[in-house]
């Protein structure tokens, strides 16, 4: 019997160790993110759920604030159904008033986007042991930090240096973030650039 559990005791052990070195070499598969990651030029995509406010010059019956439906369509006065989703406002302006022109003569649209919400593309998503897993929307030159702000932290059960970030953007490409240097060691080093699309991967500790 003693026998028994000794051999019992050591397959535990073989599993405990050999699984974290899988786990440290999972972590360590992973490029580290790159510190900067945002574009230079990178301009607001419109998506369902967002708010546009149309702005005509000279007609004010005709300026109002509109949804962007969940089919990604708006409708206003002489305007039926114009796809929004996936335009930046100076786009979806200059496709108002080409819609507008067929009524009036030479109208001048502007557009302000409010209740940012954005396409799912574009959504930051949180996954796994954050204090609040949940959706983003993505802001120019926005971090982990602002993310990890945004959602609590991670839990007490996270393994934070495991972290990854899954680039949509660059064909699902996987970065290693420290997460646990960062929120709780206050390591602003291991603060990185989201991108557009991210997610955000906080694994299970082992132990």
């Amino acid at each position: 019997m003693f026998k028994n559990c000794s051999v019992l005791a050591s397959i535990v052990k073989y599993l405990l160790v050999t699984g974290a070195g899988l786990a440290m070499l999972a972590c360590s598969s992973h490029p580290p993110a790159p510190s900067s990651a945002a574009s230079a030029d990178y301009s607001y995509i419109i998506g369902p759920g967002d708010n546009v406010n149309i702005v005509v010059w000279r007609n004010p019956e005709l300026s109002m604030v509109v949804p962007v439906r969940p089919d990604g369509k708006i409708s206003s006065p002489l305007i039926d159904d114009l796809a929004a989703m996936g335009k930046d406002p100076t786009s979806l302006a200059r496709d108002i008033e080409k819609e507008l022109g067929k009524f009036i003569r030479d109208p001048v649209v502007t557009v302000i986007v409010t209740g940012f919400v954005g396409p799912y593309s574009e959504q930051i998503r949180v996954i796994g042991e954050a204090a609040k897993p949940q959706i983003l929307a993505y802001k120019q030159k926005m971090t982990v930090l602002d993310v990890m702000i945004a959602v609590g932290g991670i839990t007490d059960f996270a393994d934070g240096n495991r972290a990854t970030i899954l680039r949509t953007a660059e064909n699902n490409t996987q970065y290693n973030v420290r997460l646990k240097d960062l929120v709780k060691r206050g390591d602003v080093s291991a603060n990185v650039e989201m991108k557009p699309g991210d997610v955000l991967i906080i694994p299970q500790s082992w132990f």
